[in-house]
């Protein structure tokens, strides 16, 4: 019987209405995901944050004034004094790019805007896209209920919010919403074997290798899906349409990006890639030849060609690396799986916090309810094993891994955790949202009834209200319990934006007694004394963590910044910060250093200053120079790191160690020195400077700046102390000699 036009009208209208609350759930969930990125803004003002955002930020000001094709040949003379850095082909534009077309967008539509407020919001207004993409990605794994989950997962959780609130402008910034969609059209091209969707696809990646270095994620993951279901037998020419499709126009337009060239096609990391290209093409021809030859003699051809293909592929893939025409694995490649690989053999990386291994509690913290749900989510996949399926349940295990060894990764594994939570929760509210109870089974035989009577018993149908898990009691037990972890999930990852990711490392804040708020800006302070206290043309040193914010916000020349593109002059840094002033000198005057700058936090207790991290500059120090620079030297002779009285001389003698602590103990009424953040009461007599003088101290002592003496300068200075020694001398010849006196120490 056909349909009636009422009931016909009456569905349509159905589904506008569901298309409509559908649309208005995800904007209500894109407005949220905004809006819990801007703490920042409102409580410290639109400023960037951290420190590589603020290279960012000066490289999209170069992008917008000079246009792009200036942007590509940028030399920036004014970093890594004396070498300097291709700037234009050393970098991923992605980031860059998007703010710039928004910027002239915006302009033609006469909106006077700022790149600075561009590249602020820039983040927030990409994480409402992310939650948009992570719906498509989920909608695809079960329905569209599981999807616009996992968009509200996404949208505030917090291990994706601490790498894109308001002023976070890094490449993560655009680059996990490439990542979602980049998967979602694989999957869309894999489920069609559609070559539109594989361009459509590559298209994406390539967006997606433009903007972060994470592309290699991508690059390897798709792979492994392909490979695992060829392993499977799933092998289909859906399969192989999508598959070489994107890796054909993914690899080529890969290319086009100055920094990334030729590495698709020489490097290990990206050989994976082309391997399964290869294997498809195998599979396809024997695909096809089985089609054409009888069993018997496919069977032998089949082996036979396998054999004389893997002995070929392992024998050209050997001599390209040995020939150096495929680079080796990367050491960033090997400290992924072994954690202690960097420590040993590349100590620039191991020093950086988000490099360390994550602890148990982060996981906890950055996805609180979604941490348990994720292997609900990814047991669910196994159950019903599609094509799609069996790719989140790959990236589940890698993610998983790859954020265990890497704080850092906890950004990959955030997405699929909210996809795989999402088809969990999703799944148990079908079942107990449902008006309808399931079935009772069929009749069984007397003994069957017996031995699951006590299963029976827990699946009690609708006569009884309030037993069993399909029960009315039970509905509602369960609705009201996860409606409650909602409301907990909203509340934690509001209070851990808030509090935890929400605070740029530029400006301080610390809570008065009375409970009001304190700015420290003692940074931003020191930045602006920079800018307009000292010549444009003036070299400063500090360590590389502080280069992008000093050529960013005081627009001055550094030795090195947060690119980290050249250990040796970065150890440099390391071995003048490490040695006597008599060593560190000719360091200082060789790379025509005008300025050093250091951060102290002994005063306030703000660890994060360059005694905490002098260690690191030491090891990579030691890594060049071994005879000259070594760790044990400023341990003392138990063993222990101290900048006490029990310091070691070397440590005491250190430019680092005079330099934090020099005219320290003037702040204390002549009494003995606190560091606060070492716990440690200092010697009472403090060190001296011979080759530097202090010029800046920020208010609270975080921020330090002193002046090298030119030549002419510190003469004059030797002069005037060996004067005043032979002075000293002659008055010492007819006075008695006191036991214990000194000459005052010059170079």
């Amino acid at each position: 019987m056909a349909p009636s036009p009422d009931s016909i009208l009456k569905d349509e209208s159905t589904k506008n209405l569901r298309s409509l609350l559908k649309v208005i759930i995800l904007l209500t969930i894109a407005g949220a995901a905004i809006a819990s990125r801007l703490f920042s803004v409102i409580r410290f003002e639109s400023i960037i944050h951290e420190f590589d955002p603020w290279f960012n930020f000066r490289a999209s000001k170069y992008l917008v004034k000079n246009g792009l094709y200036s942007f590509w040949d940028w030399f920036d003379d004014r970093t890594w004094h004396p070498l300097g850095r291709v700037t234009g082909g050393t970098l991923y534009p992605g980031l860059m790019v998007t703010s710039g077309i928004i910027y002239h967008i915006l302009r033609f539509l006469t909106f006077p805007v700022d790149i600075r407020n561009i590249c602020v919001l820039l983040a927030p207004a990409f994480s409402g896209l992310t939650a948009f993409a992570t719906y498509l990605f989920t909608k695809e794994m079960k329905d569209e209920s599981a999807g616009l989950l996992a968009a509200a997962f996404i949208g505030i959780a917090p291990g994706y919010i601490s790498r894109s609130v308001a002023g976070s402008y890094d490449n993560e910034a655009i680059a996990i919403f490439l990542l979602m969609f980049t998967f979602y059209l694989w999957i869309k091209a894999l489920k069609l074997g559609s070559a539109f969707w594989g361009a459509l696809c590559a298209l994406f990646y390539f967006y997606m290798v433009a903007a972060w270095g994470g592309y290699v994620f991508i690059t390897n993951m798709i792979p492994l899906h392909a490979f695992l279901l060829i392993l499977m037998g799933r092998y289909s020419p859906r399969l192989y349409v999508s598959y070489t499709t994107w890796y054909a126009l993914g690899t080529l337009a890969s290319m086009q990006i100055p920094f990334v060239g030729f590495i698709p096609i020489r490097s290990s990391e990206h050989m994976a890639a082309l391997g399964v290209f290869g294997l498809l093409q195998i599979v396809g021809a024997v695909e096809f030849i089985r089609a054409q030859v009888p069993s018997r003699q496919f069977q032998i051809l089949l082996r036979t060609f396998l054999v004389i293909a893997f002995a070929l592929s392992a024998a050209a893939l050997v001599g390209l690396t040995v020939s150096g025409t495929i680079a080796p694995w990367s050491g960033r490649f090997y400290s992924l799986w072994d954690t202690g690989y960097a420590k040993i053999h590349i100590p620039i990386i191991a020093s950086v916090s988000e490099h360390q291994p994550t602890a148990w509690p982060a996981f906890f913290f950055d996805l609180n309810m979604l941490i348990w749900l994720f292997p609900a989510g990814i047991y669910m996949f196994f159950r019903d094993l599609a094509d799609e399926h069996v790719f989140v349940i790959v990236y589940g295990v890698m993610a998983s891994y790859f954020a265990g060894v890497m704080v850092r990764l906890m950004l990959t594994l955030t997405p699929v955790v909210c996809v795989a939570a999402a088809v969990a929760l999703s799944t148990i509210l079908d079942v107990y949202t449902s008006m309808e109870t399931p079935k009772a089974p069929p009749p069984e035989a007397d003994e069957e009834k017996k031995k699951k009577k006590k299963r029976a018993s827990l699946l009690t149908s609708a006569r009884d209200a309030f037993g069993g898990i399909y029960a009315n009691g039970s509905k509602v037990t369960v609705v009201v319990a996860i409606t409650a972890y909602l409301f907990y999930f909203v509340q934690h990852c509001t209070w851990v934006t808030s509090n935890a990711y929400s605070s740029p490392s530029v400006v301080l804040a610390s809570r008065m007694p009375d409970g009001s708020q304190h700015i420290i800006d003692d940074y931003r302070e020191a930045y602006y004394w920079l800018r307009k206290n000292t010549p444009e043309d003036a070299k400063i040193m500090s360590w590389w963590d502080y280069g992008y914010q000093i050529g960013g916000m005081a627009d001055r020349t550094t030795l090195v910044d947060n690119n980290t593109w050249n250990n040796t002059h970065i150890a440099t840094v390391g071995k003048a910060m490490s040695s006597r002033e008599e060593i560190s000198y000719p360091i200082l005057r060789k790379h025509d250093v005008d300025y050093v700058l250091i951060i102290f936090g002994g005063l306030l207790g703000y660890s994060g200053d360059d005694i905490n991290k002098f260690l690191w500059m030491i090891r990579i120090a030691e890594g060049i120079w071994p005879d000259e620079v070594k760790e044990r030297d400023f341990f003392t002779s138990r063993g222990e790191y101290k900048v006490d009285h029990e310091a070691s001389e070397t440590m005491k003698n250190s430019l680092m160690y005079k330099m934090s602590y020099y005219n320290y103990n003037s702040l204390f009424g002549g009494g003995p020195a606190q560091d606060r953040v070492r716990g440690a009461r200092l010697p009472a007599q403090g060190p001296t400077l011979d080759t530097i003088e202090e010029a800046f101290t920020s208010e609270n002592w975080i921020v330090r700046i002193y002046k090298v003496k030119d030549l002419d300068k510190l003469g004059r200075d030797h002069a005037a102390a060996n004067a005043f020694n032979a002075g000293k001398a002659k008055r010492k010849a007819r006075k008695p000699r006191v036991k214990g006196a000194k000459k005052l120490r010059v170079l």
